[in-house]
């Protein structure tokens, strides 16, 4: 079933937008079979697992970590992460820059933006997004690149609410493509939308979406 339900997602989706498998909790044999139907990017949550995978796993595949990153974690990922969705804290970034730096690397990120309604939604205001990118501790960062945001909405049927929390975003991230551009900061990736609410994220402009239970099936709570 994996393949047939990747072929039908990956079908459905405009050419520009990418696919992010989210193969947390998931067994090796599942990423294998999402790999053999095509499958090349993989998001995980939780950094030992990627790296268990990272090394048991074909080295073609690209690795996003896109679960609540501590910043004592980083060291674990660092030689192998393609793209690092959840940074919403600066001394991460500047973590993540050391760590880019031992291996003489550039490691890209997603800022994320706090959307949502819920308290229990991460993410930096916009306000502080702003005051991050015009800093001089932030220009001094070499080893990373802002590549985009991520926003997660709010968990709710109410599509309106759903879809004005993505147009904020999306109106905030085509300001800054224009305006910030540099050694460190090039935006042109925009995370939005999951399993239940990808379509209309994509409607409202994301072009970076993670599913996983659409592909894999609901979630491995005892893995």
């Amino acid at each position: 079933m994996i393949k047939e339900n990747l072929l039908e997602i990956k079908q459905s989706l405009p050419e520009n937008v990418t696919l992010v498998a989210v193969s947390k909790t998931k067994p090796i044999e599942d990423l294998q079979e999402a790999y053999a139907a095509g499958q090349r990017i993989f998001g995980e949550n939780k950094i030992q697992e990627m790296v268990d995978k990272y090394e048991a796993l074909p080295k073609d595949i690209q690795w996003h970590m896109i679960g609540h990153l501590q910043s004592n974690k980083v060291k674990y990922m660092a030689h192998f992460v393609n793209l690092i969705h959840g940074v919403d804290k600066f001394s991460t970034l500047k973590e993540i820059n050391k760590q880019a730096k031992k291996h003489d690397k550039v490691i890209n990120c997603l800022l994320q933006v706090k959307i949502a309604k819920e308290d229990t939604k991460f993410g930096l205001s916009f306000d502080e997004i702003n005051e991050i990118l015009a800093s001089e501790a932030f220009a001094e960062l070499k080893n990373i690149k802002i590549t985009g945001f991520m926003g997660m909405a709010t968990f709710t049927d109410n599509k309106e609410q759903l879809q004005e929390e993505f147009l904020s975003l999306k109106t905030f991230f085509d300001a800054h493509k224009l305006k910030t551009v540099t050694e460190n900061c090039n935006l042109k990736t925009l995370s939005m939308g999951m399993s239940g609410d990808y379509i209309l994220a994509i409607e409202n402009g994301s072009n970076m979406v993670r599913v996983g239970s659409s592909i894999f099936g609901q979630r491995n709570y005892n893995a």
